[in-house]
Parts: C-alpha cells; sequence; structure tokens
C-alpha cells in the first residue's frame, strides 16, 4: 500500500465523552462500482456526530465520525456518470466518515457543489439547510402568514430556518440562552424572540399568538423544551422533535396529547432524501436561496482536524452560535 492509499481521520474505538476522538492514519479503498474518492476540504460538526460518539445512536466499532462534509472528486469508479473527476461536492448522509482527509463513498450521496459557494459553506449547510428544508417545506410545509415556534433559533439549523421563515412570509418565534442569541436570530430573521433564561415561553407565545398557541413546534432540543412545546401548540398542532440537545425524550404519555388532539413526529433526514432525486431537488433549492442571497450561512468555528474533540465540547455546551466546522487541507 503506498502513502497515497492512507490518510488521516478521527476514528471512534469506544464510545463516550469527547475524549474518545483519536486521530489515526487509515486506508483508503480504491472507488469500487458506484463509488468516488473525494480530497475533503472541510467537514460539518453536527449534534448527530455527538449521538453516535456518545452511543446514544449505535453502530459497529470502530468507525469514522461526520456525516457532512465538502471535497473534490480525485478518482470515480465504475457506473458512475454523473460526476467526474475535479468535479466540486458535497454531501449530509452516506457512510460515517467526514472527519478526514480523503475518504471514498457513494456517489449517490453526494451533490455538486455550484461554484459561488466555498467548501466551508458547503460543509456548514448541507446537513443543517436540507434539515430546514425538510421541516419546513415537507414535514410540516408552512404558509404565508402563519406564526411558528422555533426552538434554538441561534443554532446552525435555526439561523437557517429564521431565514428560510423570513423568505416564506412566515412568521418565527425563535427562543434562545441569552440577550445576544435572541438578537442574533432576530437579525436573521426570527419575528420575534424568547430569551428562555428570563422570560416564561409558554406564556410568551400565548401572548404574542393572542392565546391561540402555534400550529407547529420545530424542536431540536428535547427532553428539557418537550412539555413546554406541547404547552405552546393550539389544538390538532403538530410537534415536530427532530433532535435531543438536551437529551431523548422517553416516557412520552400519549394522554397528554389527548386534550388538543397533538400530532408528535420524530422526523429524520434519511427519509425525506432518500432517493438521488429527491437529494438533488432539496438541495438545489437550499443552493439557490444561497445565490439569491435570501440564505447566509454563518461559519461560526473552524478548528484544524486534531481539534475535533474541542469542537465537541463547545458543541455540546450548547454556547455555540451558526455551524462549526473541520477545515481539512484537501
Amino acid at each position: 500500500m503506498t502513502a497515497n492509499d492512507m490518510t488521516r481521520a478521527i476514528v471512534l474505538s469506544e464510545h463516550g465523552g469527547p475524549e474518545v476522538l483519536r486521530l489515526k492514519e487509515v486506508a483508503v479503498p480504491a472507488p469500487g462500482p458506484g463509488e468516488v474518492t473525494v480530497s475533503c476540504r472541510a467537514a460539518g460538526v453536527n449534534f448527530i456526530d455527538v449521538y453516535y460518539r456518545s452511543g446514544l445512536y449505535p453502530h459497529p466499532l470502530p468507525h469514522g465520525l461526520g456525516m457532512e462534509g465538502a471535497g473534490v472528486i480525485e478518482a470515480v469508479g465504475q457506473g458512475v456518470d454523473d460526476l467526474a473527476v475535479g468535479d466540486r461536492v458535497a454531501h449530509a448522509m452516506g457512510p460515517l466518515g467526514s472527519y478526514a482527509e480523503r475518504r471514498t463513498m457513494p456517489a449517490s450521496t453526494l451533490v455538486k457543489l455550484p461554484d459561488g459557494i466555498s467548501f466551508d459553506q458547503g460543509a456548514a449547510v448541507m446537513m443543517k439547510g436540507l434539515t430546514a428544508q425538510y421541516l419546513l417545506r415537507q414535514t410540516y410545509p408552512v404558509q404565508a402568514g402563519e406564526v411558528i415556534l422555533f426552538h434554538a433559533a441561534a443554532g446552525g439549523v435555526g439561523l437557517i430556518a429564521c431565514q428560510w421563515a423570513r423568505h416564506l412570509g412566515v412568521k418565527l418565534i425563535g427562543t434562545a440562552s441569552s440577550a445576544e442569541k435572541t438578537a442574533l436570530a432576530r437579525e436573521n430573521g426570527a419575528w420575534q424572540t424568547i430569551d428562555y433564561s428570563r422570560e416564561d415561553v409558554t406564556e410568551r407565545v400565548m401572548e404574542l399568538t393572542g392565546g391561540k398557541g402555534v400550529p407547529v413546534v420545530y424542536d431540536g432540543v428535547g427532553r428539557s423544551t418537550w412539555s413546554t412545546s406541547l404547552a405552546c401548540l393550539q389544538t390538532r398542532g403538530m410537534m415536530v422533535n427532530f433532535g435531543n440537545a438536551s437529551g431523548p425524550v422517553t416516557g412520552i404519555d400519549l394522554s397528554a396529547l389527548q386534550k388538543k388532539s397533538l400530532y408528535v413526529t420524530r422526523p429524520g433526514i434519511t427519509a425525506y432524501v432518500d432517493t438521488r432525486p429527491k437529494l438533488t431537488a432539496a438541495a438545489q433549492e437550499l443552493f439557490g436561496l444561497m445565490s439569491q442571497g435570501a440564505l447566509h450561512v454563518s461559519v461560526s468555528r473552524r478548528y484544524a482536524l486534531d481539534e475535533a474533540a474541542q469542537a465537541h465540547e463547545l458543541l455540546e455546551s450548547r454556547q455555540t452560535t451558526g455551524s462549526c466546522i473541520i477545515g481539512l487541507p484537501g
């Protein structure tokens, strides 16, 4: 095996805290049928990476980490006719392992990255942007004039959702943990914001909606906001729990939904972009908004590959705004 067949990558051999992340030399297989090898330029850091690291989402060990990234194709396997060496690409799905300098992966998980979008932006927006797309456009398709509630509005997904909602004419109420974060959410398009460290979220939502509540709550926080989210919904409203930043929701009492005949869903990105045409259509809508200037991607922190543990520590502290990425040499 030559030097070119090896690369540096973060490898997980046990579950635990950020300290279990290890930088190692790993083999990069030649692309087989339907595969390509990518020279990675940036990788996104997301809460789903924390779930795999901790073991909340089980996966056979050892394995790589990271699902989101951007780079340049350096080799193409048989049967790949819509991608070529030199193409700029990005992805938000596929096998774990985007925390790596090079990797071989299925071509079906990749989309072409427009020239006007940088690798850092591509790595920062794919997972979070496609999440915002399926939440606002598919899980509960929002309509102009509606008032909705979005928790953690100053986070990576939240800031994109604020901008997307504004573009659609939707009044987004965003929650955040500080005055600085609520200000950032408003700058990015939130109609109103609630600082949950000093305001009662349910009371404020009811004030803003004339006592009606909202038709949908998008909640990526989980355990700590579950009851509040349900209380903010109007009759026959939908609770969309798409993340577990404060821990998973367990022991659900379905009778709590009966009084207002509420709907609850736990969506995931793979169910919404499970075919190449669906993935391409969602990505094109996302990139189109970016090209129009309707959506700006905020990269708040950029780490080196050997600083992956620090990136996880910051993400789990819930002190971040925007997106964190790992920069790669390419």
